[in-house]
């Protein structure tokens, strides 16, 4: 293929994108126009086990905050995403799947009550955000990573104001915390008072103390 014959293509598929694009947006928004308020977000490994501890965390917490009336909201795949909406579902609450189409390991779970397939993860991940009142990171892996630095670039940046960022598990992200103070603050990367932008915890009590009385519904400028 010539360069004259990859300009065209580029003309002729990238305007199409937009308009798939723009209808993922509008299909979340009427998506998420339907779901219950509060909202919470709870992120995390799609890998982890059934059974395992982090898997039972997680479908105790969506469980407790289901049962205040809180709807969770998941990326709608296995390990975290599963235990969760299993949590919340078992409660009799809304349970959220925003599932992402991927060529391996993310298939959707059967625990959702309002579910859809996205295309692109950043009309997903505004889905996410979008009127949540928290958001719960359990320990994952690089998409987990890119969603955690993601949201707490724009608490940094004033985009979002009040919205509660928990990492679930200090033992799993002590690394990256010691990395955060040794390094980036150490370079001046960032400030004293972005370290203070997230909460760390280690239960479920923990997490319902800093949710359950927030009540605010910040949305992306």
């Amino acid at each position: 293929m010539n360069r004259t014959q990859r300009l065209n293509d580029f003309t002729q598929e990238d305007p199409w994108r937009v308009f798939r694009i723009m209808a993922e947006f509008v299909d979340g928004f009427e998506l998420m126009a339907g779901v219950p308020k509060p909202r919470v977000a709870i992120w995390g490994s799609a890998r982890t086990r059934p059974g395992s501890r982090y898997y039972e965390l997680a479908r105790a917490l969506a469980c407790r905050l289901a049962k205040q009336g809180y709807a969770v909201v998941t990326g709608g795949g296995p390990g975290i995403m599963e235990a969760a909406n299993r949590g919340a579902s078992e409660a009799g609450g809304a349970s959220v799947g925003l599932n992402i189409i991927l060529p391996f390991e993310q298939a959707a779970n059967t625990y959702t009550t309002h579910c859809m397939e996205f295309r692109y993860f950043f009309c997903r991940r505004v889905m996410f955000v979008k009127e949540s009142s928290g958001v719960v990171v359990m320990p994952g892996g690089f998409g987990t990573l890119d969603e955690f630095f993601e949201i707490l670039t724009l608490k940094q940046t004033g985009k979002i104001d009040t919205l509660p960022i928990i990492l679930f598990g200090s033992a799993y992200w002590t690394g990256l915390l010691d990395w955060m103070r040794s390094t980036l603050l150490a370079d001046g990367a960032i400030g004293q008072g972005d370290l203070n932008l997230f909460n760390v915890v280690d239960d479920v009590d923990e997490v319902m103390a800093l949710l359950v009385p927030r009540a605010g519904k910040p949305d992306v400028g």
